[in-house]
């Protein structure tokens, strides 16, 4: 018995419906947490998304400055929509860019795939430039670590008081105002407003680091604002005890993240000493000998670090395109052992 014509295509057409590969629809569930990514400048952009008394919420971080909500945040048809006001500079130099339109978000391969467009600020006739970031998952908080159980290896100078050996601009095209004079680390810049922007160079180490305490002295100029920034990622704040930055953009603080429990810095010009112990993502900030933050959960990176990823080791990072500031006795004693093992080499 024949087959009729028409019997034969409906099922060759189900049959080819059923083995069509459609994109994996996204879910909620499946974005929250945080998400490290890199700017095409090769700035840092970081994305937290959560939960919030049932509502989908999220927060981002763009290169400079400190996380800020998203809006229209949602997911449809597997993809996520969010709108955040960007202004930046790539590189911190040249045109204004200005981000156009909803950032729009897959999953692909593990990753977040987001999508832009932006455009030269003040320009009505410039085109869109479409840009494409993928994000990568970062772990989930780990537990607040117990400092006693963790050992620390012997001192090591970063500075040896005669030269810049063991440090470098990380931006080779910046202008270098940094110089060792008498034993002491200076930055000599002309700039004295609190821009985001400069024309002169960050120092960082050559080398790399995980867990640590960092011990040093920094003196700030009256209104002067600087920062030290741990693996990179977290700025714990340089700035004068009287300036109009107090809180949690204050002496003590880690920058837009934690606020420190009170001012205990000396006047611009005078020295002030750090103890920075970061463990598992925990920080404590140890002020002229007062605790001021006692091993307080770091939610994420800074604004104007060099990367995003928590999980990743990095360098120590003084900023140098912001006001002149003096640094000396910068002595930093690795991790060597915790409770719950020892831990990998530096």
């Amino acid at each position: 018995m024949s087959i009729p014509s028409t019997f034969r295509l409906a099922v060759l057409t189900a049959l080819s419906f059923c083995t069509m590969k459609f994109p994996a629809e996204i879910h909620a569930s499946e974005l929250e947490g945080a998400w490290a990514f890199v700017l095409p400048d090769g700035n840092p952009a970081w994305l937290k998304l959560d939960k919030s008394d049932s509502q989908f919420v999220g927060s981002m971080l763009w290169s400079v400055g400190s996380a800020k909500p998203v809006n229209s945040l949602r997911v449809d048809s597997g993809t996520l929509t969010f709108v955040r006001k960007v202004s930046w500079r790539p590189y911190g130099e040249g045109t204004v860019k200005n981000v156009v339109g909803p950032f729009r978000g897959v999953l692909k391969d593990g990753e977040l795939r987001l999508t832009f467009e932006q455009v030269t600020a003040q320009n009505d006739e410039a085109r869109p430039e479409q840009i494409v970031l993928n994000g990568k998952r970062i772990p989930p908080s780990p537990a607040r670590p117990d400092l006693r159980f963790v050992v620390f290896g012997d001192a090591i100078s970063l500075l040896n008081g005669k030269d810049l050996a063991g440090w470098k601009l990380s931006n080779p095209k910046k202008k270098n105002g940094w110089s060792v004079q008498d034993g002491i680390l200076v930055n000599a810049t002309p700039k004295q407003d609190f821009a985001a922007y400069g024309d002169f160079g960050n120092l960082i180490t050559e080398r790399s680091f995980t867990d640590f305490e960092l011990t040093l002295d920094y003196n700030v100029s009256v209104n002067g604002n600087s920062g030290i920034y741990l693996r990179g990622m977290y700025e714990a704040q340089v700035v004068d005890r009287d300036s109009r930055m107090q809180g949690i953009h204050g002496p003590g603080a880690i920058f837009g993240r934690i606020k420190p429990s009170r001012n205990v810095a000396n006047a611009g010009g005078e020295w002030n000493t750090y103890v920075l112990t970061l463990v598992d993502r925990h920080i404590t900030a140890v002020l002229n000998g007062q605790t001021v933050i006692d091993n307080q959960l770091l939610e994420g990176c800074t604004g104007g670090g060099i990367q995003a990823h928590d999980s990743l080791p990095g360098p120590i990072f003084l900023q140098g395109d912001h006001t002149a500031v003096k640094y000396r006795n910068i002595r930093l004693r690795p991790v060597v052992f915790k409770l719950s093992g020892r831990v990998r080499g530096q």
